[in-house]
């Protein structure tokens, strides 16, 4: 429980905010949620950080216009989205995080001088989320969107949501990774990057963010000599496989949400688009071996693998697969098409990694297609 000290406003506490953020958080309320207006209120340093010059905003659906004191020191956020851009920006990791299982942090292997340490995060989410472990955390901000708080898990009320901003530290963020739920249809979501822009201002390392933004722009242009030609490119199915010998898959419509960007880059067919088969976000349903089989896509994309290597998903998920009676007889398990389809979060670093995998996956490309080096030097603020 918590003591009654802890009612007190915290060093961090939200000064002011418009919309949302000053009251109910309710959708398609605040403004001047596109940011552009936000006070920047810094200065840059040499080290490639940027030191507050006093209080300063930065604006964000649903919370509206949110104002800091200072710089935030420590954080919490909601995925592994977020966590990414963090990582981008030079931070410290997250202090807590909704399932730290589920923030995969072996993509930094690909970049030398770049490595994370998740032993001490913290997971909010254990059979629940209470308001006490984000007391115990003390984050400085809460990159984490109310609205998912409110309705993906009983008990929490726009009370609790005030209580934590009000004694902690305030919240900013937005469930940018799925574009599935119904709560956030009235209200906006962002990019990839539109969100790391975001997140670059409330720490004041918006320089780092250009930098990435300028190497994403030649990564992108890089992909344009990778894809082929429409007719050319394959029909991929995005499936969530809960184990090494799945007999059923939740399908992914593949769609907006952050969490698809590296196969909208690669401009792949959808094979579940034009079926009968509806997004797991809004039907729930499970689809089974025969009914891949009438939609057969070329490419297999298996989404809840990705702590394995290559190596071992191909011998358990696939070999389970090539061993089954109606599996074996699906395009993709006869030709050796069936890859991990990475996983529901990525920013900016894991979205490189997560593309050129998905590149030489998909259309064979060689080499490195962005660089490392200049990666990791931004990550560490030499640039």
């Amino acid at each position: 429980m918590v003591d009654d000290d802890s009612t007190e406003l915290s060093r961090r506490k939200l000064i002011a905010g418009t919309g949302a953020a000053a009251g109910t958080l309710l959708a398609g309320c605040t403004s001047g949620g596109s940011g552009t207006n936000d006070n920047d209120g810094g200065t840059t340093t040499g080290d490639g950080t940027t030191k507050s010059g006093g209080p300063y905003s930065v604006s964000i659906e649903p919370m509206g216009s949110v104002e800091f004191e200072s710089v935030p020191k420590t954080w919490v956020a909601n995925n592994g989205s977020w966590a990414d851009m963090g990582v981008a920006l030079g931070l410290e990791p997250p202090k807590g995080m909704w399932m730290t299982s589920r923030y995969y942090t072996q993509y930094y292997d690909e970049i030398p001088g770049v490595s994370v340490d998740k032993s001490g995060m913290v997971s909010l989410y254990q059979d629940g989320v209470s308001k006490e472990r984000f007391y115990s955390l003390d984050g400085d901000v809460h990159v984490i969107d109310p609205n998912f708080l409110q309705n993906r898990f009983k008990g929490w009320k726009q009370s609790d949501v005030d209580e934590i901003r009000n004694n902690i530290g305030p919240f900013f963020g937005n469930s940018i990774f799925s574009r599935g739920y119904e709560w956030h249809k009235d209200y906006r979501y962002y990019t990839l990057y539109q969100a790391f822009g975001k997140l670059a201002k409330v720490f004041q390392r918006t320089d780092r963010y250009d930098a990435f933004s300028s190497l994403h722009d030649t990564f992108q242009s890089k992909l344009d000599s990778v894809v082929p030609p429409k007719e050319k490119r394959p029909s991929v199915a995005v499936l969530w496989a809960s184990s090494n010998e799945p007999e059923t898959f939740l399908p992914y419509l593949i769609g907006e949400g952050t969490s698809f960007k590296q196969w909208r880059d690669l401009k792949v067919k959808d094979a579940l688009a034009n079926t009968s088969v509806k997004d797991f976000h809004s039907g729930r349903g499970k689809v089974d071996y025969e009914t891949l089989l009438q939609v057969d896509p070329d490419v297999l994309l298996l989404r809840g693998h990705e702590q394995k290597t290559e190596e071992k998903f191909q011998n358990t998920v696939v070999s389970s697969m090539k061993n089954h009676n109606v599996g074996s007889k699906l395009t993709a398990v006869k030709n050796g098409d069936v890859y991990r389809g990475g996983p529901l979060y990525q920013g900016p670093i894991t979205n490189l990694v997560l593309t050129e995998r998905a590149a030489k996956q998909l259309y064979d490309a060689s080499g490195k297609l962005f660089d490392r080096k200049r990666v990791a030097n931004i990550v560490n603020g030499e640039f």
